[in-house]
């Protein structure tokens, strides 16, 4: 799994599509609109099964459009790929140059269902009740972790799906460093170590530093530990233990946390070994939870 409210926000969102239609308001307290939100995290006024992606605090006034590729046509995948990360720059979505040069060379549709838009700003189901999440939320995970995906660091990355973040946190760690994917879907597993051999990141896989394990993310990947970047795709009731016992002192982890109400929460592990807890937004994701439960849909 991969993949994030206000109420008077989306009703703001719902008046504004209808008068301009083809286009949405990012605000400082909410960046989505129905179609470039996460699946798998939802405004509460419109939750269903599956959600939308994050309540950014950081982004100023803007509009945008509910496509990041429809303003472009023709091309290769690969210039298509670029356009999309340079109109989430454009939209203030992303400011790290390293982000941008990752998510330039990761090219997203290598890790989406064949047939699918890849380059929308919208999330993608991949089965198994799992989803792709959107570029904007990608982009906003990498930009919290940039200063623990040095060269040579650790990352996991729990719930990696088909393998798309997995594959950016390789590349920025490179072949000293060390990246690790858990999905509990052993075919999810099996088709993103397909993407990932025809990805930029592929010699990187090949080279052992890049690898993809079939487990419980919520107990983590202890072989590997301590990590010094941890992302979680899912909302857990509360922060899972071996997740902090497994980030390194000076670490930081990414998590959406809560049930009805979730908080995507940034968690610093201080050189002393205690542990700093901030709230970055409100979010709706889908449960980390064990994989027949989410075979079933709880």
């Amino acid at each position: 799994m991969e993949g994030p409210v206000c109420q008077v926000a989306w009703g703001c969102y719902v008046l504004l599509a209808i008068s301009i239609g083809a286009h949405c308001a990012m605000s400082s307290d909410n960046l989505a609109c129905p179609s470039t939100s996460d699946l798998r995290t939802q405004p509460v006024a419109a939750l269903d099964k599956e959600g939308i992606g994050p309540a950014m605090t950081s982004i100023p006034m803007i509009a945008c459009s509910t496509s990041l590729s429809e303003h472009h046509s023709g091309g290769s995948g690969t210039n298509k790929n670029k356009q999309m990360v340079e109109q989430l720059q454009r939209y203030g979505v992303i400011s790290s140059k390293k982000v941008v040069e990752v998510m330039e060379t990761i090219d997203r549709a290598l890790f989406v269902p064949d047939g699918t838009p890849a380059y929308v700003d919208s999330p993608m189901a991949i089965g198994y009740n799992a989803t792709i999440s959107a570029p904007h939320m990608h982009a906003t995970c990498l930009q919290l972790l940039e200063e623990n995906l040095q060269p040579g660091m650790h990352a996991l990355d729990v719930g990696s799906g088909t393998g798309y973040l997995t594959a950016c946190f390789a590349t920025m760690v490179g072949p000293q460093g060390r990246a690790i994917g858990v999905e509990h879907i052993p075919e999810l597993v099996a088709a993103s170590i397909k993407n990932i051999e025809k990805s930029a990141a592929a010699s990187l896989l090949k080279g052992g530093s890049l690898s993809v394990h079939a487990g419980d993310g919520r107990e983590g990947w202890p072989e590997h530990a301590p990590y010094d970047a941890i992302h979680v795709g899912a909302a857990a009731p509360e922060i899972p233990q071996p997740l902090i016992d497994q980030l390194k002192p000076g670490g930081r982890m990414v998590i959406p946390v809560g049930k009805i109400f979730q908080d995507l929460q940034v968690v610093d592990k201080n050189l002393d070994g205690s542990v700093s807890i901030r709230s970055e937004t409100a979010v709706r994701y889908v449960p980390l939870t064990s994989r027949d439960a989410q075979l079933k849909g709880y």
